[in-house]
């Protein structure tokens, strides 16, 4: 089976872009970038509750590194539905981090801010193909 996704590509400063799409959690509307260079999908530990309702999250026991820093604390949550394009992800157990420095230099740029990031466990698991031609993220199940 096969999904598609609208990318839309947004210029960062003057030589760069990021791709962003968006996804449901739990049946509501999360805008997330592409990052095909991040291990794990991770997700805003500020608006994960917003679509969780609580924000009892779990400690884990090592660090996360990437996204502009070294390494940082993360926590993990399972989400009842992850909606990606039309894959249902049932009890995804998501990775949470402050995405907060993320946030703060897309305010910058006047841009959006993110909930979260569609990294290497989705992308790989439903082979991800990006079309920047057609602005599109194709995933095969």
């Amino acid at each position: 089976m096969k999904t598609i996704l609208p990318l839309e590509l947004f210029p960062i400063e003057d030589d760069g872009f990021h791709l962003k799409t968006t996804i449901g959690i739990n049946g509501k509307a999360a805008n997330v970038i592409i990052d095909t260079g991040a291990s794990r999908s991770v997700f805003d530990e500020v608006s994960i509750v917003d679509f969780l309702g609580h924000n009892e999250f779990e400690e884990q026991d090592r660090l996360s590194s990437g996204i502009g820093t070294t390494t940082m604390a993360s926590k993990k949550v399972v989400i009842d539905v992850l909606e990606v394009g039309t894959i249902q992800l049932k009890k995804y157990e998501a990775t949470i981090l402050d995405l907060g420095h993320v946030n703060a230099s897309y305010e910058k740029l006047d841009l959006e801010p993110m909930d979260g990031i569609l990294g290497g466990d989705i992308l790989t698991d439903y082979n991800a193909v990006i079309d920047y031609a057609k602005k599109e993220l194709v995933l095969t199940s």
